[in-house]
């Protein structure tokens, strides 16, 4: 009740005991911030308010689950995200009948344009300083009551190469890292269907001095290289999983130590060679440099595998241009998801495979088609800085 009013506010004080926040363990930095979402949804909306001080940050309350009535909030900057997108994102989720919304992994299912494809059309992220990164370049995002994962979309390939902590390092640095994880993502996909097909097919390609070792490496094993690739990585697989489900500190021991004896013992044996085993790592290690894309790798990885065994390396170009060409095919949300390379948005390029500094990127990526694209006056930083240089030298 307040003093000289007829009417009393009435103000929810209830607290729910829940989780603290911390740092997430899928998404270290190594600077910026260490705080991550939460399960309650209350303190991931004060989360994201803390970061983006601005009243055109709007945030809207729903309820889906018929029966768990779980609270959904679309958060985005008026002004900024495509209010098209803004409403596509609203009819998907009136769409959703289900009788319970307990992750944002179902709603993800749900909302994607293409729900068969292997390659994610929704982003997720735990991170505060990169979801508030997303919505000042005119993203939407969802967020769900339960669980830390944020939703964001549209969400487009060269997001999964890129990182939060690309834009507190140098440009350069960061341009580096970005190609590194392009070629761990390559390598991952194709080295065991190249090294199947290489064997197999096109032995004559290969140096005299390399090919006498391959023959060392391959007498005594009993199985053609299709079959020897084929259970090596089906066993890392397995060790990768069992670590995923056990209890961290075992988890973490058993994968490490589950490899190596695995390896070892393979290789006295007689079951694989040690180049194989050696392929095999180099794989494993690539495949976790890019964690958005580890699912559609892992089966990737598999069909590159068999096309190499029965067409070699023409085998490997044929399921790399139906690939290609089914991600050129893809969208979210409207957007291409092979942007800004199909179609190709020279504007864009800035901030893909390579980085300018973040001085030079003045103007938000047009592909996403926000209503205000200039997110400053041009250069006003670096201008600001050098014009005081030269008062000081004055």
């Amino acid at each position: 009740f307040m003093d000289g009013e007829d009417r009393a506010l009435l103000v929810g004080v209830k607290s729910l005991q829940g989780r603290q926040v911390e740092e997430p363990d899928t998404e270290t930095s190594i600077r910026g911030s260490r705080e991550g979402f939460v399960e309650n949804l209350l303190t991931n909306m004060v989360l994201i308010r803390k970061r983006i001080k601005n009243p055109d940050l709007k945030m809207e309350i729903m309820q889906l689950g018929e029966r768990t009535k779980t609270d959904i909030c679309i958060c985005y900057i008026k002004g900024l995200a495509n209010q098209e997108i803004v409403k596509e994102v609203r009819e998907r989720l009136k769409k959703i009948k289900v009788d319970a919304i307990l992750d944002t992994g179902i709603i993800e299912q749900y909302i994607s344009d293409n729900r068969l494809t292997l390659f994610p059309t929704v982003g997720n992220s735990e991170k505060c300083d990169k979801l508030a990164g997303k919505l000042l370049e005119g993203r939407v995002a969802i967020l769900c009551d339960g669980t830390p994962y944020i939703l964001t979309v549209p969400y487009l390939f060269i997001e999964s190469i890129q990182t939060v902590d690309d834009y507190y390092d140098h440009a350069f640095f960061a341009t580096f890292m970005r190609l590194l994880r392009l070629m761990a993502l390559l390598i991952s996909n194709l080295l065991p269907g190249m090294y199947v097909a290489l064997v197999v097919f096109h032995q004559t390609v290969i140096p005299f001095k390399l090919m006498i070792t391959l023959a060392a490496s391959q007498q005594g094993i009993p199985f053609p290289p299709f079959i020897e690739a084929l259970l090596m990585i089906v066993a890392f697989e397995l060790l990768r999983e069992a670590g995923v489900r056990m209890p961290k500190p075992i988890g973490q021991a058993l994968s490490i130590v589950g490899a190596i004896v695995l390896g070892e013992a393979s290789v006295a044996a007689g079951i694989a060679s040690n180049l194989m085993v050696i392929i095999v790592a180099i794989t494993a290690v690539c495949s976790f440099v890019v964690p958005p894309l580890i699912p559609a790798t892992m089966l990737l990885r598999f069909a590159f595998l068999a096309a190499a065994n029965f067409m070699g390396f023409l085998g490997i170009i044929l399921v790399s241009v139906a690939i290609f060409a089914h991600l050129c095919r893809l969208r979210s949300f409207g957007i291409p998801y092979m942007a800004p390379f199909s179609p190709l948005t020279a504007h864009d390029l800035k901030d893909s495979f390579i980085m300018v500094p973040i001085w030079a990127m003045v103007t938000r990526p047009k592909i996403l088609r926000q209503q205000e694209n200039v997110r400053g006056k041009k250069g006003s930083k670096r201008q600001e800085v050098n014009k005081g240089h030269d008062s000081q030298k004055g």
